[in-house]
């Protein structure tokens, strides 16, 4: 991603309305975020626009996982300098991940920035705009500052009224925060501990979704599948869940999506192996919207990486967690994310998580050279002792390892005709479609722009590491 050069604007109709531009980095969860923003800007008179030169307010929604990603917004933060001396009146704002590490430190560090907003204040930013330029205007040309941050509130997930614009595949945050402690991961610090939001408001918003347009929601949650272990217990008498102690669970919020008319594919990230359960596992089986695939991260496949990681698991849980799903969805196709370089990681260590990935046969494979992050465990108390080119060469080698795996998973399905979600036009190449199987294998495939949105049956033809090519095997198809 490339950053814009800004323009100032030299006149401005006071009577059109102001404009918002949001740039969104890192995951799912924080594009979830930006569209929220976004539509409660939009029912506060706000118009949204992609050039980041005519807005009027700009934000920035960041991420921490690592240090790369926190210094390109600052980058991009810093090309706004012109812009801001030229137009005082612009509003330049950081929320979200960094906003909550960094809390006020923003401010010193860029004099750009106005606001910072943490990441369970995003429901405030239209009112916290309105407060900082009403402050502005009686500050005699001083800097104004205004931040919002901490965990000691729920964010509002209520979407009454707002325009929907995620389009055909929404993304739906079913929980906020993460209850584990894994040692090289800032993300309990950032967005605090788990927060699950009751089924019936998830089924509201993901009716809202559908009502406007969505036909594929994916779940998001930082370990979707502890959905519900922070919910209350319901009282004797009362229809109780799939849960501990019949709380409510994921597997109950997927039955309840399964009768959602109009609604075509129900997906989710990520789970974590000690929350797999036979309630999950049976709810995979059942609901047919649900997709087979699950990005189920393993991180190491060595017992002694994974104890200082603190992951909750050893290999053999982990082995024994994936044969559960499969007894019971036999379908299912896993992905998962390594991380390699981590802290007392021997070349034995590394060999373990090259044989893992390839029993395992994972499908989908995100390596990761480890990088210590401020504030975690394993930056505090382990040396950071795997050299950097020893991590490029790990790194280089699982790679080639899970592209082995996975060319050797897909060759499995030539010739075979498979059901597949048609997604969207293809963008580097005319006439073509991209496709999803059940499985969550990306197929290209050849079809006129009016199968976009429809079910249809592809015959497999060819096929790389990373996805599926073919030809439709029906004339018709079902949306």
């Amino acid at each position: 991603m490339s950053i814009p050069r800004f323009q100032s604007k030299t006149s401005r109709d006071n009577a059109a309305a102001p404009k918002l531009h949001v740039v969104t980095f890192g995951c799912q969860m924080n594009k979830y975020d930006s569209l929220a923003v976004e539509g409660r800007f939009k029912k506060q008179g706000y118009d949204t626009t992609d050039a980041i030169g005519e807005a009027d307010v700009v934000l920035f929604n960041t991420c921490s996982v690592r240090e790369h990603a926190e210094e390109r917004v600052f980058s991009w933060v810093g090309e706004l300098k012109r812009a801001k001396e030229a137009r005082p009146d612009l509003v330049v704002g950081v929320m979200g991940c960094m906003a909550e590490r960094l809390g006020d430190e923003v401010f010193g560090r860029s004099k750009v920035v106005d606001l910072v907003v943490g990441t369970r204040s995003f429901q405030h930013l239209p009112a916290l705009v309105d407060e900082l330029l009403e402050r502005r205007s009686q500050s005699d040309g001083k800097r104004v500052k205004l931040s919002r941050l901490g965990f000691d509130e729920e964010p509002d997930g209520r979407r009454e009224g707002e325009p929907y614009t995620g389009g055909r595949q929404g993304y739906l945050t079913v929980m906020r925060g993460c209850d584990l402690n894994c040692t090289f991961c800032i993300v309990p610090k950032v967005r605090g501990r788990v927060l699950s939001r009751p089924v019936d408001e998830l089924l509201d918003e993901a009716r809202w979704m559908v009502d406007h347009g969505a036909q594929v929601i994916t779940l998001l949650g930082q370990t979707v599948n502890s959905y519900g272990e922070d919910l209350a217990v319901p009282p004797a008498g009362a229809a109780r869940g799939r849960g501990r102690q019949g709380r409510a669970s994921l597997a109950d919020l997927i039955y309840r999506l399964q009768e959602l008319e109009g609604l075509v594919r129900i997906r989710l990230i990520t789970l974590h192996p000690s929350y797999v359960t036979k309630a999950l596992a049976e709810a995979l089986r059942d609901c047919s919207k649900c997709d087979r695939f699950l990005p189920l991260p393993a991180q190491s496949g060595s017992d002694d990486v994974l104890r200082r990681m603190k992951r909750g698991y050893t290999v053999d849980l982990y082995r024994r967690r994936v044969e559960l799903l499969r007894e019971h969805c036999p379908q299912i196709e896993l992905g998962s994310d390594w991380i390699v370089g981590f802290p007392g990681e021997s070349e034995g260590d590394f060999q373990a998580t090259e044989r893992f990935l390839e029993e395992q046969r994972f499908i989908v494979n995100y390596v990761f050279q480890y990088s210590p992050r401020p504030q975690t465990h394993a930056a505090e108390a382990h040396a950071d002792d795997v050299p950097e080119a020893l991590k490029r060469e790990r790194n280089n080698r699982l790679l080639a390892v899970s592209e082995r795996v996975a060319l050797a998973r897909l060759r499995e399905q030539l010739g075979r005709e498979l059901e597949v979600f048609v997604e969207e036009l293809h963008e580097k190449h005319e006439g073509m479609l991209r496709a999803r199987t059940f499985n969550g294998v990306p197929l290209a495939v050849r079809g006129e722009s009016t199968l976009v949105g429809t079910i249809q049956r592809v015959r497999v033809e060819d096929c790389t590491a990373f996805g599926l090519a073919g030809t439709l095997a029906s004339a018709g198809g079902r949306s």
